[in-house]
């Protein structure tokens, strides 16, 4: 694939800073994931600041420990207008490694209740090293588009009965 990057656009019924707020707040990442490898988050901390460190923990079948922590560093925080992390691991020693792969979500506010957001799912930076052992993207195409409608339903205002 000579492609290096997914993106999927889903237009919300929802103010922008109400929908980064979501997504600035670990907790609800396993909510909007679209594979089901996201299971919780490690911290409790909101997203603030390029720079800091949050924690998933995640399962997939295919990984050789199934269950498995992630560490992410956000790398964009430009609130309500995008939002982005590297995703690495901790190995034994404490030593963070991140391995060049960026979620990304760009929100563009169509006015005051509606907002268009775009994930993207960038491995540009991955160096062959990585590739030869790991196959980029990691997800069907439906992965993006399904996370961006969690999202939606996520953000949306209660229903008022």
């Amino acid at each position: 694939m000579s492609q290096e990057h997914v993106s999927a656009t889903l237009t919300v019924a929802v103010p922008a800073a109400s929908v980064f707020a979501v997504l600035a707040d670990p907790t609800t990442h396993s909510a909007i994931d679209g594979t089901g490898w996201v299971q919780e988050s490690a911290e409790r901390t909101p997203l603030t600041e390029v720079g800091q460190i949050f924690r998933m923990e995640m399962y997939h079948a295919d990984h050789p420990d199934g269950d498995y922590q992630v560490v992410n560093k956000v790398q964009v925080f430009d609130p309500p207008r995008a939002i982005g992390w590297l995703t690495g691991v901790e190995k034994d020693d404490g030593r963070l490694e991140f391995g060049d792969w960026m979620w990304r979500y760009d929100l563009a506010p169509l006015g005051p209740s509606a907002t268009e957001v775009t994930l993207t799912y960038d491995w540009s930076a991955v160096p062959q090293s990585i590739r030869e052992y790991l196959r980029f993207p990691p997800f069907g195409p439906e992965h993006l588009r399904d996370s961006l409608q969690h999202l939606a339903e996520l953000a949306a205002p209660p229903c008022r009965a």
